[in-house]
């Protein structure tokens, strides 16, 4: 029944770059060190996903504590957090406190896919994300429940109606791979490589009128700070205030559905820089704007500081949509049942961390500023260190967790890539691998100008691993050179 020819066409044009071939060959090439076959390298370095703590960021102590089913010993202001989280005036419910059906799945006891009182704004607004199969956080992956079902609420009609989503380039791939499953049409808009990845309104303007010629554009996409990587997330610039204003600005003249994923709202290491939500400017504008705007806007608990990828938890916001709209926003969280019960509670703490005076203060904040100036000091070693080499590009890393650099390949290399029926910057990272088993991804699989090849890594190695990472890098890519010139 289930054939190549008769199963959804769609999937067939589902593409997911950051678990492409790339990483398939490098789990190949750790099962061959462990068997014991020859190799260059004596292990492989994966630097092609931001899961922090897979790659040495130790955990923080509060959060693991918070769960008390994961630690009996912990401080006593813990057990005082988790006891207010399962109030009977609060949505979330855990087995051992309050077996209470969740409103919006009454047959499952568990928990509540409404957000936890923490959150910042009511709790008709805000909804918890479910688990997935993606190994990225639940609801900034387009192709997991939150975003993807905002996304579903807009894709409609045919043809030159179909529904058109505008997407920054450098994406993250999870955009294009959910936008061809939904059918929707990819617009494309292009962040300025040359400003240090900035968006500019009149490029929006230019997509925008691109778009039209093809479709119905109804939502914009947008990744604070912006980086490949994901609603997710390209290469760490920080979005200024003025930036916003201007974007909400082009929304509303434009009727254009906001999707704003703020996931790296923690994640800002330019001087001068600060994180400015989009809900908090929309709401500072005012009228008309304020009323009008229809914003969805996300977080998690697997980045920032907390990088907990393994306990599933996040947050969708909506303002100013339709409560007809709301209505069945909360029919399709529902048909989902629930997010896991630890992931919740930790994403209460997350949203109500300790106070000044309470016993795991000091600690909670020391470990938090320790892996935010850790952060900061690899993103400057990173843009130090590439930035020596001829021929690699790095901008400042000013957010996020990712560095996006360009890199100019010989004309040898481009017809050698050719041959073996690849892009030039997957023909790169694959040498790259098999050579000195660092694993990065081809910006080809993020999008970029015509022209222009870039790769995309992680910042997250611990600092004296990071820089061996880099120095080899460096190295292997003048050797290339030289080799294909």
């Amino acid at each position: 029944v289930l054939t190549p020819e008769t199963m959804n066409p769609a999937i067939r044009r589902v593409e997911y770059a950051v678990r492409g071939p790339i990483v398939t060959r490098a789990l190949e090439l750790e099962q061959e060190l462990r068997k014991g076959v020859p190799k260059p390298f004596t292990e492989v370095i994966k630097a092609n996903i931001g899961d922090a703590q897979a790659m040495g960021q130790k955990p923080i102590t509060f959060l693991r504590q918070f769960p008390p089913i994961l630690s009996p010993h912990c401080p006593h202001d813990v057990p005082t957090s988790t006891t207010s989280i399962s109030t009977p005036s609060h949505a979330l419910t855990v087995p051992t406190m309050s077996p209470r059906p969740s409103p919006l799945s009454p047959h499952h006891p568990l928990t509540v896919p409404m957000m936890t009182p923490q959150c910042p704004d009511s709790h008709p607004n805000l909804s918890l994300t479910v688990p997935s199969l993606s190994p990225r956080c639940p609801h900034i992956t387009p192709v997991s429940p939150c975003s993807q079902n905002i996304l579903k609420l807009l894709v409609s009609g045919s043809g030159s109606s179909r529904t058109g989503v505008l997407i920054p380039i450098p994406q993250y791939p999870l955009y294009s791979a959910a936008l061809a499953e939904l059918g929707a049409v990819q617009v494309n808009y292009y962040l300025a490589e040359e400003r240090c990845w900035a968006l500019d309104v009149a490029e929006l303007r230019r997509a925008l009128a691109e778009g039209r010629k093809r479709c119905c554009p109804r939502v914009l996409c947008i990744i604070i700070p912006v980086s490949p990587c994901p609603l997710s997330v390209s290469p760490g610039q920080v979005q200024s205030r003025e930036c916003i204003e201007e974007v909400i600005k082009f929304a509303y003249e434009e009727k254009l559905f906001l999707m704003a994923d703020e996931v790296y709202q923690d994640n800002i290491y330019a001087q001068g820089s600060a994180f400015h939500s989009f809900k908090k400017v929309l709401v500072e504008m005012g009228p008309p704007y304020s009323e009008v705007v229809e914003l969805a806007s996300f977080h998690s608990i697997s980045k920032g500081f907390m990088g907990e990828c393994g306990l599933r938890s996040g947050y969708v916001e909506v303002v100013n949509m339709d409560p007809e709209v709301k209505m069945q926003l909360s029919k399709l969280v529902s048909v989902r049942l629930c997010p896991p019960v630890p992931g919740q509670m930790v994403l209460d703490v997350v949203m109500d961390p300790p106070k000044p005076g309470e016993p795991s203060y000091e600690r909670f904040q020391a470990e938090k500023e320790a892996v935010l100036n850790s952060l900061a000091e690899k993103a400057r070693l990173t843009q130090e260190i590439f930035n020596r080499t001829p021929g690699i590009h790095c901008n400042p890393v000013q957010g996020a967790m990712y560095s996006f650099p360009r890199i100019d390949l010989p004309a040898r290399a481009l017809a050698a890539a050719k041959e073996k029926n690849q892009a030039p910057d997957m023909f790169f990272c694959m040498k790259l691998l098999e050579e000195t088993g660092i694993c990065v991804v081809p910006g080809s699989g993020f999008g970029q100008r015509e022209g222009t090849f870039h790769f995309r890594m992680t910042i997250l190695p611990p600092t004296d691993k990071l820089k061996i990472l880099l120095e080899k890098l460096s190295a292997f890519y003048t050797k290339f050179v030289k080799e294909f010139s």
